[in-house]
């Protein structure tokens, strides 16, 4: 089994994180997690300030940032796991890299910040969940988490 692991830096990406070891060690899986972290375009006139150097140098430290917690939760474990570090909206290349990378099954945290904030802020779980065609699990926490 193939598991995609999305992220975004969060607390949340933590706990799903720590859902994905625990998924790998029950199903014994022997594939590596497949972690997705997408990073938000830069404006347009920032990333002509920044110039192309200075515009990746942006998004892979972001990338360094979010996936910290997330790498050291793997290693910890001796999950093996690769990278994919997308820029652009995250719902849509989330998606899109699970159903590239051939997995059989999404996980990612959720805040669950309720249905009348999602339905005003929009939420990135709920755009991937109506979007993939891959299954997705959920994973949520408690606040003391």
């Amino acid at each position: 089994m193939r598991i995609a692991l999305a992220v975004d830096g969060s607390r949340m990406s933590s706990v799903a994180a720590r859902h994905v070891v625990a998924l790998q060690r029950a199903l014994a899986a022997r594939e590596p997690v497949v972690v997705i972290y997408v990073d938000e375009p830069l404006m347009q006139a920032v990333a002509l300030k920044l110039g192309a150097a200075g515009s990746q140098r942006y998004h892979e430290e972001n990338a360094a940032h979010a996936l910290r917690g997330v790498r050291a939760a793997l290693k910890r474990a001796g999950i093996e796991y690769r990278e994919r570090l997308l820029i652009g909206d995250p719902a849509s290349r989330i998606v899109e890299a699970a159903g590239k990378e051939r997995c059989d099954l999404l996980v990612m945290g959720s805040h669950g910040r309720g249905a009348m904030k999602s339905l005003f802020l929009g939420s990135v779980t709920m755009k991937v969940i109506a979007q993939s065609k891959v299954p997705v699990t959920v994973v949520r926490g408690r606040a003391s988490e």
